[in-house]
């Protein structure tokens, strides 16, 4: 799963709710969802001013729209509408080429345009996304469930400006809201000071190959041991004999540890395609990136140990090679074989102790 941008907005959508219509709106409303959709006034009557109530209009405009903040109608009924008191959005149901131009007029010229793909592609949401860009007003596309809303907010880069979910039930609400509203936070990177480099014969290392492009200055954490974690830098350096991969991370021994994310930690070798790692840039900004494939390969060590102002030990065991590097303060490049104690390098200090890559709070002595 990709991160959302600031301002993404999650709505719920009652129609079709079943049973546990009131369930799901008090489970929205705790959460702080942005917008309930309903198309029966009575549903939305005793939500608070908090959210905002959408009111799907797709017959005739009833006399009294209750408690509605909006009305969302059809295109062809839009002009039809004298309610200046209420806010009013376009909904267009994307089924073939007229809808889908249809759709791309409207998102330029409308404040608020909810929209709903029936294929199962998302080119049509990539033009409609590409036909908006610079518009002033908000893209809402329908999902029918977290997974379809996790694709949506990464098409295009971008994504539209929030998912409208119909939920399954109870639960569903907050499975979207950790999906909508996730960021990878930014991590407090620490300078570690150098004590010593030796050989220490060979062994298997892991290269992580991401889905991604990785930055000069962004690497995975990789370490020995789960209190401590020095930055290694992604292959985005020239090489003498070999073209870059800057998707690749020459990361270290199979035993060594990174964080899957900004909490919990993965062994090397538990990483495969599909996983997540997160990307780390030298000035603690992060984001987590798929894993394409992990190689591992028997190769000569190097091991380097490193301690923290507080007076944390760690220890790094990586490929004994000069291509393989890690970052220092301001994102300057060290050759792992050219290292030297006093040297400074980057590392980030967990905290805690781990238990299957959970953070836990108990006696572990990592030597």
């Amino acid at each position: 799963m990709s991160a959302a941008r600031p301002g993404r907005e999650c709505w719920l959508d009652l129609r079709g709710a079943g049973p546990w219509r009131r369930e799901v709106s008090e489970e929205a409303l705790h959460l702080r969802f942005d917008a309930i959709v309903a198309d029966d006034p009575a549903d939305l009557a005793g939500l608070p001013p908090s959210i905002t109530r959408v009111l799907v209009v797709t017959g005739e405009l009833p006399d009294d729209p209750g408690t509605a903040d909006v009305l969302l109608v059809d295109p062809a009924r839009r002009a039809m509408v004298d309610r200046p008191d209420l806010r009013l959005g376009t909904r267009v149901d994307v089924v073939d080429a007229a809808s889908l131009e249809l759709a791309c007029d409207r998102v330029r010229r409308d404040e608020l345009t909810v929209l709903r793909f029936h294929d199962p592609t998302h080119i049509p949401l990539e033009i409609v996304l590409a036909a908006a860009d610079g518009a002033s007003g908000r893209i809402i596309t329908e999902v029918g469930g977290v997974e379809e809303a996790s694709v949506h907010l990464t098409v295009l880069e971008r994504g539209p400006d929030g998912v409208l979910l119909r939920p399954g039930g109870p639960g569903d609400a907050t499975k979207l809201t950790e999906v909508v509203r996730h960021r990878s936070p930014d991590l407090d990177l620490v300078t570690l000071t150098v004590t010593g480099v030796r050989h220490c014969g060979s062994g298997e290392r892991a290269c992580v190959d991401t889905c991604s492009y990785l930055s000069p200055d962004e690497g995975i954490l990789v370490g020995s041991r789960s209190r401590g974690l020095l930055l290694c830098v992604s292959e985005t350096h020239p090489l003498p004999y070999m073209p870059m991969r800057p998707f690749r991370v020459n990361a270290g021994a199979v035993m060594s540890y990174t964080l899957a994310d900004h909490e919990r930690t993965r062994y090397l070798c538990e990483l495969q395609a599909g996983s997540t790692v997160l990307a780390v840039r030298a000035d603690g900004r992060s984001r987590p990136v798929t894993v394409g494939r992990v190689k591992i390969e028997t190769r000569p060590l190097l091991a380097i140990d490193a301690v923290a102002p507080s007076g944390e030990l760690l220890n790094l065991i990586v490929q004994d090679d000069w291509h393989v590097r890690v970052l220092g303060p301001g994102g300057v490049v060290h050759n792992t074989t050219e290292l030297t104690a006093g040297d400074e390098v980057l590392g980030f200090l967990p905290g805690r102790e781990r238990h299957v890559g959970y953070p836990i709070d108990e006696l572990c002595h990592e030597l």
